[in-house]
């Protein structure tokens, strides 16, 4: 965890201050004795986040371990910001340069897993972290408390703020944060996110909207009187029928997902409500406009065609990363000063078993780093990051956390 963090404090760093070469030396090597000195508080904050396990806008525990943490060493918290009651920021320092620096601690539904490298849960049908965002959070917080301790010590000017950033993988927090300005005043912001490689991010994601259809109809008896119901599980079909079909003349990066949550309740009575949530990505949020528009007529015509009555909800909905390839190229540098991570006869062992129970090649755990890459095309994934992105300078890293090829998610 230590590496991470300092790459983080270092970066942000290194990107905003006009620094003589001898006082930026003698600065990383400060920084990376903070890390040090906090290194067993932030390994356990980061065990008990990951024990805590906790879904969208439900993160108490894990938004308070962090929070108590941001006041031990100083910040001044606002809890419950943008309206959110899991979001907060914690500040330390004045003036410019204000430096953000992103932190997600939400687990994902259904993948409860005890710390071991086969698949066992701790609570059946429960939640888990399968994104790593328990280190997410608690590394991006120790890295602000790395930089202000600089600020502290008065060998840099300046604020840091640590934005407790909830919901990333469902509801899109970020999202509600940007729209209350919480950002604008910030000079840069920085985030990370586990991986398998070590990276700067030279990489978009993809934009999304989230909608939900609910169709309703009319029951009877499905097999006495079917003629007098309007089947609402009938439209949902259509619906999702119409989608399958559309996915031919989509372009090769769209893409189409849907979860039926209501379809009836018994075989033999006409269901007269049905409910579907739909995610549509594609590289760009001009792009989603156009899936989207075309999901809604579908969704029109499954109704026109059951003689059903059709709603739609809007869910959320996110932009695509503005990648930001000046930071990156500041962020190469630094990971190339520090060099690459080691690894540890057992950590590979116990990284190739998580791969061998999960099927994969046994290719252990990477630490190198490689050469700045060109920047790509958005990834399959999204993440409401990408709205930050459009409203600051956002400079983006991937860390080594996971065995190399493993399942996400999982």
């Amino acid at each position: 965890m230590g590496k991470k963090i300092l790459l983080l404090s270092i970066t942000l760093i290194s990107t905003v201050y006009s620094i003589d070469a001898q006082s930026i030396r003698t600065i990383k090597k400060e920084l990376q004795q903070s890390i040090e000195k906090h290194e067993t508080e932030l390994i356990k904050t980061s065990d008990a986040i990951w024990e805590a396990a906790e879904t969208a806008l439900l993160e108490f525990k894990s938004s308070k371990i962090l929070i108590d943490l941001a006041k031990r060493n100083g910040f001044d918290v606002e809890e419950g910001v943008a309206g959110i009651k899991t979001a907060f920021t914690a500040s330390y320092g004045s003036g410019r340069p204000i430096i953000g620096i992103l932190g997600e601690f939400d687990a994902n539904a259904g993948i409860s897993q005890k710390r071991k490298p086969v698949k066992e849960a701790r609570i059946p049908g429960g939640a888990g972290h399968g994104c790593g965002h328990n280190l997410f959070g608690t590394a991006s917080l120790g890295a602000a408390i790395a930089i202000k301790e600089q600020i502290e010590k008065g060998n840099i000017k300046g604020t840091v703020i640590f934005y407790g950033t909830p919901a990333e993988e469902t509801i899109f927090a970020k999202v509600w944060m940007v729209r209350e300005g919480l950002f604008d005043k910030l000079d840069v912001c920085m985030d990370w996110h586990p991986g398998d490689e070590i990276e700067a991010g030279t990489q978009s994601s993809k934009a999304l909207v989230d909608f939900r259809v609910k169709f309703r109809g009319s029951s009877a008896h499905a097999s006495s009187d079917p003629w007098n119901g309007k089947s609402a599980a009938d439209a949902m079909e259509l619906y999702t029928t119409g989608l399958n079909y559309y996915r031919e003349h989509i372009e090769p990066t769209a893409r189409i997902h849907y979860q039926i949550e209501k379809a009836g309740d018994v075989v033999n009575v006409v269901p007269d409500y049905a409910q579907i949530w739909t995610r549509l990505r594609q590289n760009n949020r001009a792009g989603v406009d156009v899936l989207y528009e075309r999901a809604l007529d579908i969704a029109k015509g499954a109704a026109l065609m059951t003689g059903t009555t059709y709603e739609t909800k809007l869910i959320s909905g996110i932009y695509e990363i503005q990648v930001n390839r000046t930071g990156a190229a500041i962020l190469q540098k630094n990971l190339e000063t520090l060099g690459e991570i080691t690894y540890s006869d057992s950590e590979l062992n116990y990284a190739n078993t998580i791969l061998k129970e999960t099927g994969k090649p046994q290719n252990g755990i990477d630490g190198k780093i490689y050469p700045l890459k060109p920047t790509l095309p958005a990834q399959g994934g999204s993440t409401d990051v990408g709205d930050v992105s459009q409203v600051v300078p956002t400079i983006s890293l991937g860390v080594t956390t996971a065995a190399s090829g493993g399942p996400w998610h999982s």
